[in-house]
């Protein structure tokens, strides 16, 4: 079974950045939001009413993923992906009031089932960058941006609520405020990281 690097972290923080510079050094398998082929995104931005259709099509489209990802002999990056899609936005999208109560829970309820299906990722690696960084990204992206620069503190809040939770094993922290697109000081640590996640299996 392949194994499946997560990369999460806020809004604009640079996570398909990465995952593209990380697919540039080494053969990845990939699984990316796609937010041009999500067919609630858009109607989303327009109506907060179409949330709760935004968040199924995204936690069913990354446990999609993650079942093919699992199949694939490479190892496997996610920009964000199913564990981001509900402790971060869904939760976000509650709070904000998008979602009901008995929306969230539904959700919820999905998530939780999905994951005791599907294995935890291997690796999690969780971005950080500071408030500006964030603002100026955000400000540059040429896609929807569904989560401003105002819910980066409250999303951060979610991760590390969630992230809590996960084997410290698990999880890579990385800050990444001064890191620029090709991201070449962060690439080194993550594929060193892989690397050990592959040796302990063959042993």
């Amino acid at each position: 079974m392949a194994h499946i690097i997560s990369i999460v972290g806020a809004s604009g923080v640079g996570k398909t950045s990465l995952v593209r510079a990380l697919a540039s050094r080494r053969d990845f398998a990939l699984g990316l939001e796609s937010h041009a082929e999500r067919p609630f995104q858009a109607l989303f931005k327009q109506d907060p009413r179409h949330a709760f259709a935004n968040q199924v099509d995204f936690l069913l489209l990354r446990a999609e993923q993650e079942r093919i990802l699992r199949l694939d002999p490479r190892p496997a990056l996610t920009d964000g992906g199913l564990d981001l899609d509900f402790h971060g936005f869904t939760r976000l999208f509650h709070t904000r009031g998008w979602l009901t109560d008995p929306e969230h829970d539904l959700l919820r309820r999905f998530y939780l089932h999905t994951r005791e299906l599907l294995p935890l990722p291997d690796l999690i690696v969780h971005l950080t960058a500071s408030d500006a960084a964030i603002r100026m990204r955000l400000a540059a992206r040429d896609r929807i941006n569904i989560a401003s620069a105002a819910d980066a503190s409250l999303l951060a809040s979610f991760l590390d609520e969630w992230l809590a939770q996960v084997p410290r094993g698990r999880i890579l922290r990385l800050d990444v405020t001064e890191e620029t697109e090709s991201c070449q000081n962060v690439i080194p640590v993550i594929l060193t990281r892989v690397a050990e996640l592959q040796s302990r299996e063959c042993r």
